[in-house]
């Protein structure tokens, strides 16, 4: 009988930091407001807003407690839906928070935000191939995110250099 050697290769579980989630649409909705705020909180403006403007497109299963955000530094938060002639366009946004919606719609959002200081955020796109920034990731007990360092570099706002670290497992 002919051994042949066997190599072990170790593989890192990388895991990004993980937000504890209910079953219930509504504590999904609340773990999916305190996952969007801190996004929000890390997010840097070539400006001060004292008023940000988070607009909502699509069809968006956990962002009925989006409203209950409230910003540490006193920005009031301002929802607003894009809807009919105006659900392709993000201008006036300060942050877009994207539920489901089909492809062709999704890729002129995204792309009209290029260059601009807003913030993108999706909830239906678990591979983050669409180009928004933060991409929310369910799983049955848990949520979490992926961040697209190409797409904050295609953007006028700036993120915390420490959510990079929370995106890939470091605490």
């Amino acid at each position: 009988m002919l051994l042949l050697p066997t190599v072990a290769l170790a593989v890192p579980s990388v895991q990004p930091a993980m937000l504890p989630i209910g079953t219930d649409a509504d504590a999904r909705a609340a773990s999916t407001a305190r996952m969007v705020g801190a996004m929000l909180e890390y997010t840097r403006w070539p400006t001060p807003r004292p008023v940000l403007r988070l607009c909502l497109a699509g069809t968006a299963r956990y962002a009925g407690r989006l409203a209950d955000i409230s910003l540490s530094n006193g920005a009031q938060l301002q929802l607003s839906s894009l809807t009919g002639a105006g659900a392709t366009r993000s201008e006036g946004c300060d942050a877009l928070y994207i539920g489901q919606i089909d492809s062709a719609p999704m890729q002129g959002l995204v792309a009209g935000t290029r260059g601009q200081p807003v913030l993108t955020i999706a909830e239906d796109d678990p591979d983050c191939g669409s180009g928004v920034i933060f991409c929310l990731l369910y799983a049955p007990q848990t949520l979490s995110f992926q961040l697209n360092i190409d797409a904050v570099s295609r953007s006028a706002v700036r993120i915390d250099p420490r959510v990079l670290r929370l995106s890939k497992g470091g605490y």
